[in-house]
């Protein structure tokens, strides 16, 4: 097995030594901090200036880990995942949810779940099976347990929409005749409909609930070209991202659905996301209260002022939709301008790029890509760790993290370089700490804790 798969735990009090280290709460690195672990419980004991006696590069004493000389962060957060997909460069989607065997999409998920932690990620919020009805909730538990390593899951289980709102198209599905595609979502309908699908959702285990407020749905009306020969259709209009009526975004629920979502969740304290891609469900999901929007890549001035109205967390998704578009056009440069946007007017954000469409990690790209929007570094990495934990239910979650407070998970990494001069630093992952416990350490750091 691999040095940084054997986690290493011991049951005596750990220090750790700092020489430069991000406070998620002031957005500033401090220098010369040791941190206090309590390994029965995986938290923060104590945050302290390293006494003088230890400062110098001296023999340390016994559970002591020396992470002087490297960055140290609170453990990022993706607040944005799939963990039971993998690349569409390698596997359309289609192909992943109708094609791939159960077993295998789990294998995948497995080591996905490793190359998370391995590059940092403690945490992933993870928004749907997309086809593995709550095999996600059993995934988490066998990491909970020390089965397999991998980040700290908050799952979602199946996503919420709407009749023919989210699912798999075909043009052979003729019953009895044509192909039979997976199950994608929990279709529900009025306001009794959506609190039932809610109160499944989470009686089935999820952590978090999330539905569709708009999605592609009219894509057989102008039918893409989808197996080898195919035609294309005549005359078809426009699909442009934007304002495209070959396949456009259609509100999938009502405002009183909404709102009756949010508030079967709230009851029943857990954290909503909403799927938003147009402006209009945009502005009815964050009046109706949701935690996060996902994706609201339209640019809209009346969507940024509804999530900065009702205090929603923007998770832009950028490294998608950088995936799908590349650098076409103008409309990358427009998606990233609309997150500046949010940004330059208060709104909080939260870094998710939709991991799974691109590889588990490599997460870090959806913080290279807001730093192209002109968003500063230390925003960002806020938005990838205290606000990461806020995406995910803040205290709703069930657990402190994002944070190096006491009272906190010990959450930890660190990196070589300082991501302030350049956040490629981030991909120098040396040293991984979740709850406590080592997963990861490049260079002997924790020699001292064993």
């Amino acid at each position: 097995m691999r040095k940084e798969t054997m986690p290493q735990t011991t049951s005596k009090e750990i220090t750790i030594l700092t020489s430069s280290l991000f406070d998620s709460k002031k957005k500033q690195f401090l220098k010369d901090v040791s941190l206090t672990i309590d390994p029965s419980t995986g938290l923060i004991t104590k945050v302290a200036q390293t006494p003088s006696s230890l400062l110098r590069h001296e023999e340390l004493p016994l559970y002591t880990i020396d992470l002087r000389g490297l960055t140290v962060l609170p453990g990022l957060v993706d607040a944005h995942t799939h963990v039971f997909l993998h690349p569409y460069s390698e596997v359309s989607s289609l192909h992943q949810m109708r094609d791939e065997s159960f077993v295998e999409r789990i294998v995948r998920a497995t080591n996905h779940a490793k190359a998370a932690l391995m590059a940092g990620y403690t945490t992933y919020r993870d928004l749907g099976t997309e086809g593995l009805r709550d095999a996600d909730v059993a995934l988490r538990d066998t990491i909970n347990r020390g089965i397999i390593p991998g980040p700290r899951l908050l799952v979602a289980t199946e996503c919420i929409a709407s009749s023919g709102g989210y699912e798999i198209r075909q043009e052979n599905g003729l019953p009895g005749v044509g192909t039979s595609v997976p199950r994608i979502s929990d279709a529900a309908d009025g306001v009794a409909g959506v609190r039932a699908a809610v109160r499944r959702r989470l009686g089935a285990g999820a952590d978090v609930v999330k539905f569709y407020a708009d999605y592609r749905k009219r894509a057989l009306r102008f039918p893409q070209p989808a197996w080898p020969g195919a035609r294309q259709i005549c005359c078809a209009p426009s699909a442009d991202v934007f304002d495209g009526q070959r396949n456009p975004n259609v509100l999938l629920f009502t405002q009183e659905e909404m709102d009756e979502m949010v508030a079967e969740a709230r009851r029943e304290g857990a954290p909503i996301a909403a799927h938003a891609q147009s402006p209009r469900a945009v502005v009815m999901a964050a009046k109706a209260g949701v935690t996060t929007v996902e994706h609201g890549f339209v640019p809209s001035e009346e969507a940024l002022r509804a999530m900065k109205e009702n205090g929603t967390i923007f998770v832009p998704t950028l490294a998608v939709l950088q995936v799908s578009l590349g650098d076409e056009g103008q409309a990358m440069n427009a998606i990233l301008a609309h997150t500046k946007a949010a940004f330059d007017r208060g709104i909080k954000l939260a870094t998710g790029g939709d991991t799974g469409a691109f590889a588990h990690g490599e997460n870090v790209f959806e913080l290279e890509l807001m730093a192209r929007a002109g968003i500063p570094v230390p925003v960002i990495l806020q938005a990838a760790t205290l606000h990461g934990w806020e995406a995910c239910g803040g205290d709703l979650s069930g657990r402190k993290f994002g944070a190096l407070e006491e009272g906190f998970a010990a959450d930890i990494i660190a990196v070589k370089g300082d991501p302030a001069e350049d956040l490629s630093a981030l991909r120098k992952v040396s040293f991984v700490m979740k709850d406590g416990v080592v997963y990861k350490d490049d260079h002997n750091h924790a020699s001292r804790i064993q």
